[in-house]
């Protein structure tokens, strides 16, 4: 079985992250989200590609684990899940060393960079992110069915 790769984007916590319970506020989370998932797509793609596509997050949905503070060392660990038509959906898990603080599922789309229109997700943009699906007979090898 292929493993799907995830990216590891470190997070520093800056003062005007802290709100009034002295804890960061929940607001920046999708800051970061947003951040690791960009940061993620410009590390692993090609310019040639980079060139042609906007991604724009069209929903987030956060559960919060626990507060983090000032000084904490964060990172954001995004994993590709899946595309269909021009969306993609990600899951970014924000960690304080082993502890999840938040799990984020977001859905993005591709837009067209001159258009500005939705693009389809073409294959190849995709494997960028996810490696091919296992052919019918693999996946019944693997798990013994038939």
């Amino acid at each position: 079985m292929t493993k799907i790769p995830t990216f590891d984007h470190p997070i520093a916590i800056s003062a005007t992250d802290i709100d009034h319970m002295g804890h960061v506020n929940n607001t920046v989370y999708l800051q970061w989200v947003q951040d690791a998932v960009v940061q993620y797509w410009q590390q692993v793609s090609p310019p040639g590609v980079q060139d042609g596509i906007l991604w724009v997050a069209l929903q987030h949905q956060i559960t919060y684990r626990m507060p983090l503070f000032l000084g904490d060392t964060v990172s954001a660990l995004v994993t590709a899940t899946g595309t269909r038509g021009s969306r993609a959906s990600f899951t970014t898990v924000i960690k304080r060393g082993v502890d999840v603080a938040a799990e984020v599922q977001s859905s993005w789309c591709c837009v067209d960079a001159t258009t500005r229109r939705p693009r389809r997700i073409a294959d190849e943009v995709a494997r960028i992110f996810l490696p091919p699906a296992p052919h019918q007979g693999e996946t019944q090898a693997a798990t013994g069915s038939r």
